[in-house]
């Protein structure tokens, strides 16, 4: 095996172009066995494993900078990069990262995890390079699904006019997560229904035509060409307009065709686009029949394709996406947007029963946002459904076009908490700490599958913004049936007099089970439902503190700004004296890669965590009341 034989691009370097085509096949190999295992992003990156090759074939890595945009594709890259032995852990706590990270690697010039940033890192990297009076190249690596985003054209724009030597290599494998849209296919299709063109094309359909005998025939064979010119010229117009030397488009898979171009444009002084084509899930048969499921996946089996089941129960976002279509029929002003996740965030039920009424505007966060906001100041109820992490890019929007106004959006945030093996980046840690100071502002978090029904359908009878944080993740079995959603009242779940439990969505459960741990050491510890972070059940709670001076709040998000500092503030501006509050949620880190409940237990937010900081704190004020 080539691969065995491969500790860095040195190594890469030393062979053949076909030793180097059977190097790909072995590395395919290798992903798909690996991601098989541990899940992963599998159909990325087995649509660049020749691309991949040929970068680090030309250039002189790490000296010279490769950026991967989002990073997700970079696997390749970690295997020919002195991380082939430890590539069976990627994704797993303490082992590799999904995502390229500076701190693992000298060849990972910038980290990733979000869409679009690499032109605008690579830009910077090149001033920096230049005013330290370095000498290395700099290539950006961004497929087509993140070239939709608002931040690669502001970088694109910059470096036109800087006039820099940036590399960027457009892959474009016609498909983000989900399908494209508008972006570049919309410009060409401007031109080519623009009047010139319009006109050139008649005359010369005419012209053919009038040539006897092959007239007809030849024209036809002119119409058919006419996509193939679509794709092979026009695309260069809009990159040579913002200041880029446009090359392509090229084959993604053909190394040796990659390798020349890539030598030729090495001493370019210009800002260069090389335009790659690639098939995604490229040499494993079931990725490339349906790239959207095996983007990015869970352990399947490698033989079949199947996917190996992960618990029974609903995924929130199903739920969700269920919920929403059922209330849709009911409310014909109900509209779904999304930024390039319809299956992800469970849309697709809805997207098919109503696609008059269902927006995917590619990944472009902050205009769903804004979009959505006009469409509710025209009578409508938009319903955005963004993860936690990517809504962290829409923060001015959710303020300026949204809350300041009072209209009423709903935000449906999937993925809020630890999502697990994608790391910090992908995370929703933050959203409570960012959220909860807006006015006008309502948030909530479900403790299961038919409070989110019921969290939903309170949102869309609000005349004003409105947000829902859940997990990813299957629902636990319902509790018993919850009382009608009432606008900031919590949800007492379990009564009892020593210690109250008070936690947030998908805590619920777990403070729940140690109540019942408690109950049997003897503690008897009531638990309360939050339901609403904002605003915040005040009266209820200085009631309680009055009644029951011991407190635990139990969240997922970082303690900092989080649900726990609201419970101070509350019984502090109430100032009310002798309660101890004791609060749980994540420290002032970002939360490395591993399985959900291995990082909840790490962070002591499971029912072990719980129970532990309940019976030390009644140990602690019964021993101080002594």
């Amino acid at each position: 095996m080539f691969l065995e034989a491969i500790d860095s691009p040195s190594d890469l370097k030393k062979l053949r172009m076909e030793d180097i085509r059977v190097l790909a096949g072995e590395i395919r190999d290798v992903i798909i066995q690996t991601v098989s295992v541990n899940g992963g992003h599998l159909a990325s990156n087995l649509g660049v494993v020749e691309l991949t090759l040929a970068l680090h074939y030309v250039f002189d890595s790490p000296k010279d900078k490769i950026i991967w945009d989002v990073g997700h594709q970079s696997y390749t890259h970690k295997l020919i990069t002195g991380r082939r032995k430890s590539f069976s852990t990627i994704r797993k706590e303490g082992g590799l990262s999904g995502f390229p990270r500076m701190q693992e690697s000298v060849y990972d010039s910038f980290g990733t995890g979000h869409s679009s940033t690499s032109i605008s890192a690579a830009l910077g990297i090149i001033e920096g390079r230049d005013r330290n009076r370095e000498d290395f190249k700099v290539i950006a690596v961004i497929g087509d699904g993140a070239m939709t985003a608002g931040l690669a054209f502001e970088g694109l724009n910059h470096a036109g006019h800087l006039k820099k030597d940036l590399i960027v290599i457009l892959n474009d494998n016609e498909m983000s997560i989900s399908q494209n849209v508008g972006a570049l296919s919309a410009y060409m299709n401007r031109i080519l229904t623009g009047e010139l063109y319009r006109k050139i094309k008649k005359e010369t359909k005419t012209f053919l035509e009038g040539i006897p005998r092959l007239g007809g025939p030849v024209a036809k064979i002119a119409q058919k060409a006419e996509e193939t010119i679509k794709g092979l010229v026009l695309p260069g117009m809009l990159f040579e307009e913002l200041g880029f030397d446009y090359i392509g488009p090229i084959d993604g898979h053909n190394t040796e065709l990659i390798v020349d171009t890539l030598r030729a444009i090495r001493t370019s002084n210009s800002p260069t686009l090389v335009h790659v084509i690639t098939k995604k899930g490229k040499g494993y048969e079931f990725s490339e029949k349906d790239p959207c499921i095996f983007h990015g996946v869970g352990p399947f089996e490698p033989e079949t394709g199947s996917l190996i089941a992960s618990g029974e129960g609903m995924p929130y976002s199903a739920v969700f996406g269920q919920s929403l279509t059922e209330m849709a029929l009911e409310d014909k002003r109900i509209i779904a947007v999304t930024a390039a996740m319809k299956e992800g965030t469970g849309l697709e039920c809805f997207a098919e029963t109503y696609p008059d009424r269902f927006y995917d505007v590619g990944i472009a966060e902050p205009h769903a946002v804004t979009f959505a906001a006009g469409m509710a100041t025209r009578g409508l109820r938009p319903v955005v459904a963004i993860y936690s992490t990517f809504l962290q890019r829409s923060y001015d929007e959710i303020i300026h076009d949204v809350c300041i106004q009072n209209l009423p959006v709903v935000f449906a945030i999937d993925r809020a908490g630890i999502v697990g093996d994608d790391g910090p980046t992908h995370n929703g840690l933050f959203d409570i700490s960012f959220l909860r100071h807006i006015p006008n502002l309502v948030v909530m978090s479900p403790k299961d599958g038919a409070e989110l029904r019921q969290m939903l359908r309170f949102s869309l009878s609000i005349d004003g913004p409105s947000a829902i944080r859940y997990p990813r993740g299957k629902i636990p079995a319902p509790l018993a049936s919850s009382p009608e959603i009432a606008l900031g009242h919590s949800e007492t779940v379990r009564y009892g007099n020593d210690i109250a439990l008070i936690a947030v969505g998908n805590c619920v459960v777990p403070a729940l089970r140690a109540s019942e741990r408690l109950s049997r050491a003897g503690i008897d510890a009531m638990v309360v439902n939050a339901r609403f972070i904002r605003p915040i059940d005040r009266d209820f709670l200085v009631a309680l503190a009055a009644r029951i001076p011991r407190i635990v709040t139990v969240e997922e998000n970082v303690l900092e700004g989080g649900f726990g500092s609201s419970v101070i503030e509350c019984l502090s501006d109430a100032e009310m004296s002798g309660v101890k509050v004791r609060r749980l949620g994540i420290p002032a880190r970002f939360v490395e890669q591993g399985a959900q409940q291995r990082l909840r237990s790490k962070y002591g937010i499971d029912e072990d965590g719980i129970f532990l900081a309940a019976s030390s704190l009644v140990k602690e004020t019964t021993f101080i009341n002594k």
